[in-house]
């Protein structure tokens, strides 16, 4: 009887048949341990074994038995990719793009989200070190509990965006600090005196480091530095809205708000138009991240794109790279990677003096 009969007559009797690895043995010719040395690219498997016995297990649709090589001490061909969430662009690319490095190495990405609850981030690390997970790739909350980062010594791993020196050395992140120094002398350029910042908190190194860009800025502004507005909040589209409409509705409203953060932004976003108030005409945007709508509201938002699909992929094949070389976490050596974001200049920030106007205008 051929394979698919079988296979037809185990359907009627309850279900498919399991394929095993002494199925594959048995095609190929080969002891069954060769099997699973083949399938594990064990260098003591000749090329051409290997071959013939991923041929076989790829005509049979052999699945391996994950469960059995972790009992066995060995780990899975899972990766972990801890995050905040996915609710934007700015996460979701980056998912994507591990994703995708992730398969072309023959691992696979599994995510898990925190929502930055550090007991939430506890939680999915143990249970990706219970799954022997081959490593994880974390963006770590501002303040892990001491049994995730004793969890993260035992287990590959590399930080993303945010750095914490007590998870360890191994980080690739973006430097913002001189794209929002940038942003924040376009607006002075343009006349701008009254600027307001809605970022994230200084907790996170990400949020600390756009805060300093800012600042180093308004250095500049001398006297008139008591007319900048600093507004620190959680990283969420709720927080960008409150914060927006607060500072629109003050006396003197800012001539101008630059964001640090992508929700942030999309907050921004939500109060200008439930507000109606016009941009640049009432005041002037300068947001952060960058989907492809951005470049249509109100003419092309003037923002800050971080280097999102690089740094994912840089990141993913080096780290796979390490992962390959099957040496014990505690032995890999520190690596800082580090992209710089690019300020994209648009429709939404105009002159001061053409704000000011504008509002004379629609008092008169």
């Amino acid at each position: 009887m051929g394979r698919n009969q079988d296979n037809t007559a185990n359907i009627r009797n309850g279900g498919p048949k399991l394929i095993t690895a002494r199925d594959i043995a048995a095609e190929v010719g080969v002891a069954i341990s060769t099997v699973g040395r083949a399938l594990a690219d064990d260098p003591r498997i000749s090329a051409r074994t290997k071959a013939l016995v991923r041929k076989a297990a790829e005509q049979v649709g052999y699945a391996g038995n994950t469960p059995a090589r972790v009992m066995r001490g060995g780990a899975s061909n899972l990766v972990g990719l801890i995050l905040p969430d996915v609710r934007n662009d700015f996460y979701s690319e980056i998912a994507q793009a591990l994703s995708e490095t992730c398969d072309r190495a023959g691992h696979r990405l599994v995510l898990a989200i925190t929502g930055d609850d550090r007991d939430v981030e506890a939680r999915h690390i143990r249970e990706l070190t219970s799954a022997r997970a081959s490593g994880v790739i974390i963006v770590p909350t501002a303040s892990p509990r001491r049994e995730s980062i004793k969890m993260l010594r035992g287990l590959p791993h590399v930080q993303l965006l945010r750095h914490l020196s007590a998870i360890g050395n191994i980080w690739f992140g973006i430097n913002d600090e001189p794209a929002l120094l940038e942003a924040t002398q376009h607006l002075i350029a343009l006349g701008h005196r009254r600027i307001a910042y809605l970022g994230g908190e200084e907790s996170h190194s990400t949020g600390a480091a756009r805060l300093r860009g800012f600042r180093r800025a308004c250095v500049a502004l001398g006297n008139s530095r008591e007319l900048v507005t600093e507004s620190l909040g959680p990283t969420t589209a709720a927080f960008g809205a409150f914060a927006t409409e607060r500072l629109l509705g003050l006396p003197k409203p800012p001539t101008a708000i630059v964001t640090g953060s992508v929700h942030i932004t999309l907050g921004l976003i939500e109060a200008v138009e439930s507000l109606g108030a016009e941009v640049p005409e009432r005041v002037s945007v300068i947001g952060f991240g960058d989907p492809v709508w951005f470049q249509w509201w109100h003419g092309g938002l003037t923002t800050i794109r971080p280097p999102v699909q690089e740094l994912a992929t840089t990141c993913g094949l080096w780290f796979l790279h390490n992962l390959s070389a099957k040496k014990p976490p505690d032995t890999w050596t520190g690596h800082h990677s580090v992209a710089n974001s690019q300020l994209l200049v648009r429709a939404t920030a105009k002159r001061a003096e053409a704000v000011a106007a504008r509002r004379t205008s629609a008092r008169v």
